[in-house]
């Protein structure tokens, strides 16, 4: 596994590259590149009848767009380094997706399962404290969100201490996303990571000219899939490909893996992981874990922490398709070994934009204090209503009874949610596609994609003055 100054260090090598290419000067690459600021805080909660120092970090990367945009995660191996480098990630994935915001991200350097859940939400509050009187907290400053580690169980008690602490801001719930939908969340947040991972695999398959290079069948029905990482995104992901017919033979986690050449049933793992926090117990467990990267397969999905496939492993790498559903799994070394391999990778900053996505659709949502799919949803359910009516007055034949409910029902929050996602995604993979075929000197869909967000980026700081 990479360390968090390499996972820098890829980040900065790509950015480096699609700045020549785009011939930027060096002086506003250098702008571009380097974060804006770095906040650091120590602070103390009392705790067990002890006072426990707890260190956080806040990166804002680019002010280019504002609220700048990026979760916080729980970790001990987070670092300074690492929010760096995720804080640059969501600069470039926000500009690639057409997303009004900058980059930003944070971390705490805590095990969320060594606290009782009061522990934590102490914990967090006090941490909230230390960003929103920073401006680090704000709606339309800064706005976090769920990442490695949090919740939104730990979203509402952000939301509910940024309240507190400025009760008289009309848009208090819009200073954070990814929060329970009775406190202003979105339906479909949870699972928008994940959602966004399938369709970029649906995308790569549907697009006849890129697909036929990996010698992937255009059907998602059989393909061979390998998940690694249980967590919210691979989960998600592993079940729409299940339910879509992929064959999950491989399901790799911190504790070990669960193998199946004929399929995994991903709900029944995911009901006995909840249960025994483990996947030791079920058919087909194995404590090995790298081990199964390299197993021959269809389509790899990794989707837990960065630097999972590096130089030392990425000779081995069987798949056909990466897709990043985590944040820099694949080394800069890793990316080039690949490369050269003809393994086709879909970049991280756009395969797992999903979250950021929907997160964007909450905060619309906060700041309008209105659900989607409220002013037109009686209006579509009437209208179809009466063509379905109508339709079956002219041809003299009762609709189809297992079809018309569904016809006639407005759109749902949910619906709407993921229409929305799916286009975006959609938009996001065609661009890169068009990029990426349009210049030879663009030798993969990470520097194609890359070359995108930079150029919006640069393009944002000419209008700025800057």
């Amino acid at each position: 596994m990479a360390n968090n100054k390499t996972f820098l260090n890829s980040v900065n090598q790509v950015f480096d590259q699609a700045a020549s290419l785009l011939s930027l000067p060096d002086d506003l690459a250098l702008k571009i590149k380097l974060a804006n600021s770095i906040y650091k805080v120590n602070f103390g909660v009392r705790l067990r009848k002890k006072l426990y120092t707890f260190t956080g970090y806040r990166c804002v990367h680019s002010e280019h767009n504002e609220p700048v945009k990026g979760g916080i995660r729980y970790s001990l191996s987070s670092s300074e380094a690492e929010v760096e480098a995720l804080a640059a990630l969501m600069t470039y994935k926000c500009s690639l997706m057409d997303l009004p915001f900058g980059g930003s991200k944070g971390a705490l350097i805590v095990d969320p399962n060594h606290w009782k859940k009061d522990e934590l939400e102490r914990i967090t509050r006090r941490f909230t404290n230390e960003l929103a009187k920073r401006d680090l907290i704000h709606p339309s400053q800064n706005v976090p969100g769920p990442d490695m580690g949090t919740d939104e169980n730990v979203m509402a008690w952000i939301a509910d201490e940024y309240k507190r602490l400025y009760p008289t801001e009309i848009d208090a719930m819009a200073s954070v996303t990814g929060k329970p939908i009775a406190l202003g969340g979105v339906d479909g947040r949870t699972e928008a990571t994940g959602r966004g991972v399938f369709y970029s695999i649906l995308e790569f398959l549907d697009n006849d000219k890129d697909r036929k290079k990996s010698k992937l069948r255009r059907d998602i029905e059989g393909q061979r899939v390998i998940i690694q990482g249980f967590g919210n995104v691979g989960f998600h992901a592993a079940e729409l490909l299940h339910e879509s017919g992929a064959k999950i033979i491989a399901v790799i986690e911190r504790n070990g893996s669960v193998v199946n050449e004929k399929g995994i049933d991903v709900h029944k793992l995911r009901k006995h992981f909840i249960r025994k926090r483990t996947f030791e117990g079920f058919d087909g467990f194995s404590t090995a874990r790298g081990h199964f990267l390299s197993k021959e397969c269809d389509i790899l999905v990794p989707a837990a922490t960065e630097g999972v496939i590096h130089k030392d492993n990425a000779e081995k790498i069987k798949a056909k398709l990466i897709v990043e559903g985590g944040n820099g799994p694949v080394t800069a070394d890793a990316d080039k070994i690949l490369q050269k391999n003809g393994v086709t990778v879909i970049p991280d900053f756009y395969a797992n934009s999903g979250g950021v996505i929907v997160s964007y659709f909450e905060w619309v949502k906060n700041l309008s204090k209105m659900r989607y799919g409220l002013m037109q949803e009686r209006d579509q359910e009437k209208r179809q209503s009466n063509l379905v009516a109508a339709l079956e007055e002219m041809t003299s034949n009762a609709f189809p009874a297992e079809m018309k409910d569904e016809f006639i029902k407005g759109a749902k929050e949910i619906d709407l949610v993921r229409s929305g996602l799916e286009e975006k995604m959609k938009e996001g993979y065609h661009a890169i596609h068009e990029t990426y075929h349009s210049d030879k000197k663009i030798k993969n869909f990470r520097m194609a994609a890359m070359v995108i967000a930079v150029k919006k980026v640069a393009e944002a700081y000419k209008y700025l003055g800057i």
